[in-house]
């Protein structure tokens, strides 16, 4: 399974109103591991970015007018996300301006090129809902340094998101623990069986253990000053 993490910059908000993009850059992701097969590329947009933008990537428009123009590094793109799924945090973002980039250049829309286009902040929502979900917020949720973020940049921020994706998305199957492939368990010795479930010991709480879990939720009940929601949930 290959897999895509894209991030873009942009002069601005809105490419209906004639802002470009400046940056783009993917992190490869092959069985859910990262390959170091990275694309970057810096986007001359012929054009200055509106100051907010500015504020957030710090390309200024005299760095961006030694790089060449999308036209120019197109089929490069196209040729390395053909095929792959791509991950962007807030997608609808992104797609707009690569739609309007491929577009101007007599190509179909992004989701055409590639295989498929998923949006992390979509998927964070739904696992974490009623919670920030930005790549600063992700990052410090599942324990990912982003310290050297001071300004916004495509490359680290696709590189953030694919160890925020890898983490969000991690899970567990079964209740056995996952020792990599067959070579590595069999070079350490190790004979995996299938999981059955009916072997499974179910532990009853003891006489003990029910006494001293009502104590519990009477301190519960007295602190809050009525029934705890344990009780309600039984």
């Amino acid at each position: 399974m290959r897999q895509i993490v894209l991030d873009t910059e942009t002069t601005g908000l809105d490419p209906a109103q004639g802002h470009r993009m400046v940056e783009v850059a993917c992190v490869e992701l092959v069985n859910r591991r990262l390959t170091g097969r990275h694309l970057h590329l810096y986007l001359n947009p012929d054009r200055d970015s509106d100051p907010e933008a500015l504020a957030v990537h710090g390309l200024t428009t005299q760095f961006l007018s030694e790089h060449p123009r999308f036209n120019e590094v197109a089929q490069e793109f196209i040729d390395y996300v053909k095929g792959a799924e791509v991950i962007i945090h807030n997608a609808a973002f992104d797609t707009k301006f690569l739609n309007a980039e491929l577009n101007r250049i007599g190509q179909p829309n992004f989701d055409q090129l590639c295989e498929k286009v998923t949006c992390s902040l979509v998927h964070a929502r739904e696992i974490h809902p009623g919670k920030r979900n930005s790549l600063d917020a992700l990052c410090d949720r599942y324990g990912i340094s982003n310290a050297h973020r001071v300004l916004h940049g495509a490359l680290l921020d696709s590189e953030l998101l694919a160890d925020v994706w890898l983490a969000m998305t991690r899970g567990q199957d079964g209740l056995t623990m996952d020792f990599g492939d067959d070579e590595s368990s069999a070079a350490n010795g190790m004979q995996l069986e299938r999981f059955d479930p009916l072997t499974l010991k179910v532990a009853s709480a003891s006489v003990t253990d029910l006494e001293a879990h009502e104590a519990y939720l009477q301190g519960l009940d007295k602190a809050a000053g009525k029934p705890c929601v344990w009780r309600e949930m039984q």
